[in-house]
């Protein structure tokens, strides 16, 4: 037995040498949410470069850290330049980019947009395989699955419906991230009511027609602070949706699918528990 278990034990070290020799040692990443991804489960030491928005602190949720590492452009010649063993893109970064990468022989490894809780999961788990740490994939996700629980625990039981608005009067459709999360609280996202399966901008007269119990947004301002944010403050939404019928959740942790998810759980399901403690009726009725 003693033998069997020091034989077992071999076996893993063997298998975490083997992996360790195999991962990639010069990574660069071309895309906000493979940053975030590469971020939480590569070595420092493994990161060659990130994309230019990974300092974005109202988009990247690791802007800080993402500080420590070069900052690329994005494009092709300058991910090139810095030798990468390994570039991670999104599946809509620039095809030109990802040919000429693939063309000059680098791999490149493309993500999709994570259009569910369960894709963002899957997506750690891809994440951690290929910087060669797959074990770092899981105490994340069940940090997810915990927040999950909790969120459900505090679902709302009358469903109200939400619309997530952001710049310009982009809304998040029915199949998308946004609407992942919503669920997991107990929450309809009302997108799908207005016919925008994928998002798509919507006018102040197309949101208040929609009649949603509440918008969710990514902060809550009383002046815009560029052009993009003037639908959110206009006088007509702001009577209709005042901080009381408002949700917020900032940009960073609904960006991308990561482990930020459970953060976000978390503050959704705060916000809901709020809601129903106070009683607060839907503000229009189906």
């Amino acid at each position: 037995m003693i033998r069997l278990v020091a034989a077992c034990a071999m076996l893993v070290v063997s298998l975490a040498v083997a992996r360790a020799a195999d991962a990639p040692r010069r990574i660069v990443s071309i895309n906000l949410c493979t940053d975030q991804l590469v971020l939480t489960l590569a070595d420092a030491d493994q990161i060659a470069g990130l994309s230019p928005y990974s300092r974005d602190a109202s988009q990247s949720w690791l802007a800080k850290e993402a500080r420590a590492f070069p900052k690329m452009s994005g494009g092709a010649e300058d991910a090139l330049v810095a030798e990468p063993d390994l570039v991670l893109a999104g599946r809509y970064t620039r095809l030109a980019t990802r040919q000429l990468l693939k063309a000059k022989g680098v791999p490149v490894a493309e993500f999709d947009v994570a259009r569910s809780i369960d894709d963002a999961k899957e997506q750690i788990r891809r994440m951690a395989a290929l910087v060669g740490h797959p074990e770092r994939a899981e105490p994340h996700i069940a940090r997810i699955d915990a927040a999950l629980a909790r969120a459900h625990a505090a679902a709302s039981r009358t469903h109200p419906r939400v619309l997530a608005v952001s710049r310009r009067g982009w809304v998040f459709g029915g199949e998308s991230l946004t609407t992942s999360l919503l669920g997991a609280a107990g929450l309809a996202n009302a997108a799908g009511d207005m016919g925008l399966a994928h998002g798509g901008f919507a006018s102040l007269e197309a949101i208040v027609m929609a009649r949603p119990d509440f918008i969710l947004v990514t902060n809550v301002r009383d002046r815009p602070q560029d052009q993009g944010e003037a639908l959110l403050v206009h006088p007509a939404l702001q009577k209709l949706y005042p901080l009381a019928r408002r949700m917020v959740i900032p940009e960073r942790l609904t960006t991308c699918g990561g482990p930020m998810l459970a953060e976000a759980l978390d503050s959704l399901a705060a916000q809901v528990s709020a809601v129903e403690t106070s009683k607060a009726t839907p503000a229009f009725s189906r």
